[in-house]
């Protein structure tokens, strides 16, 4: 079928999800959960620890290693009015770990909840540390967006920023659980492999591997590396215009290391991505080698993926191998003495784009009328009714604590 992408109506990716299909908690035991098998449009029903034996041995699977901060804080007025500041993502230091390190103060772009409460000053929050106390205050410096930039200063500099939200602040699970963050969240909303703090929402395919289930890939010599993109609140923003060309994709920040091109390259430039943030970063990976292959001298703030991008491509660049793409991105670090790939993407995947990198994808179940669902349409055609019509009459549990698929078209 052809798609006239940006016209697709989103109301055609509608489907019932009953409020109970909804998992409010994880099952106990991180990878006792279901996976739906779609292989070349067969369908089946699995244990979760059966993945490693899906794939192919000695592939590779690449993984996002993001980790979730506690972005959420509390602030009450004199008048008992209860401020919440959520935490979108750096702005003064700009980069995320330049931030995190900040001692005193330091600003973010964050969503104000009781915004008309707080027309002016400042916020001031005094939390116990350390055998003493530190206070923290807040003030809005300016309107960015739909955003508002606020100023975080706190009275002892011993601390960082990343200890301050620790100290202070809430783990924001999903909206669509109807819960307050209770402290198991703290762990089950955390993959076993989190290790680059800077997401506002977990990479939620990830939250069903074990140590059981990666000695299993190990034994299947399936190569597992790990690149990084920190996933917006923008990935819960639901499409409201009735067709996609009216819906403005979030900007996310990506890391990847040379390291990581080059396996990928090893591997012929294809890999199985686990979830959807895997799944942004990799292919956006493909036309930022694109941009340097039609000029080797960009400087890092031009590598950014526009939303339409792939799709405004000349047609004479849309057939360019994927390993000269990459290979593009190797030789571009080595040249400007990088180690690491710093850069963001807006990409929208949706029925209509070609995929390059990502062969096979694990994944959740995905909110209707969602661009995460778009994506999967992208990656399995119209058979995502049917895989979806399956886990509902098979009792999968649905979205960020729920069961998965491994999907192989």
């Amino acid at each position: 079928m052809a798609y006239d992408t940006k016209h697709i109506r989103i109301d055609d990716y509608d489907y019932p999800l009953p409020d109970d299909r909804i998992a409010r908690y994880p099952v106990p035991g991180r990878d006792g959960s279901k996976l739906l098998v779609y292989d070349k449009g067969k369908i089946s029903s699995s244990p979760f620890t059966d993945l490693p034996s899906l794939l192919p041995a000695d592939s590779l699977m690449v993984f996002n290693n993001t980790k979730v901060i506690q972005a959420r804080l509390h602030f009450r007025k004199d008048t008992g009015a209860l401020i919440e500041i959520f935490c979108l993502e750096p702005h003064t230091p700009h980069e995320y770990q330049q931030n995190f390190d900040s001692r005193g103060a330091c600003q973010w772009i964050c969503l104000v909840g009781n915004r008309k409460k707080w027309k002016q000053g400042r916020l001031e929050r005094t939390i116990p540390h350390a055998g003493g106390q530190v206070t923290l205050t807040a003030e809005v410096v300016e309107t960015q967006g739909t955003g508002e930039v606020v100023r975080f200063e706190w009275d002892d500099v011993s601390l960082t920023f990343a200890e301050v939200l620790e100290a202070v602040g809430e783990l924001p699970i999903p909206p669509y659980l109807n819960r307050d963050t209770e402290e198991q969240d703290k762990e089950t909303y955390q993959t076993v492999y989190s290790k680059i703090e800077g997401s506002v929402a977990a990479p939620t395919a990830g939250l069903h591997f074990t140590e059981r289930v990666f000695r299993a890939l190990e034994a299947r010599h399936i190569v597992c590396d790990e690149i990084t993109l920190h996933v917006g609140a923008g990935t819960f923003r639901p499409v409201k215009s009735e067709e996609i060309a009216g819906h403005e994709m979030h900007s996310e920040y990506i890391f990847v290391s040379r390291d990581s091109l080059e396996r990928l390259i090893r591997h012929g430039g294809h890999c199985t991505a686990v979830g959807t943030t895997s799944v942004r970063t990799l292919e956006s990976l493909y036309y930022i080698g694109i941009k340097l292959l039609r000029n080797p001298n960009l400087p890092e703030n031009a590598l950014h993926v526009a939303q339409w991008e792939p799709y405004d491509l000349p047609a004479e660049w849309r057939d360019t191998p994927v390993t000269d793409a990459l290979q593009a991105i190797v030789e571009w670090l080595r040249s400007n003495g990088l180690n690491a790939l710093h850069s963001s993407t807006q990409i929208i995947i949706a029925p209509g784009y070609t995929y390059h990198i990502v062969e096979r994808m694990v994944t959740n179940f995905h909110m209707p009328k969602s661009t995460l669902l778009l994506l999967v349409s992208a990656f399995i055609g119209d058979d995502w009714r049917r895989a979806y019509d399956y886990a509902l009459s098979h009792d999968f549990r649905f979205l960020s604590y729920g069961d998965s698929s491994l999907l192989m078209p």
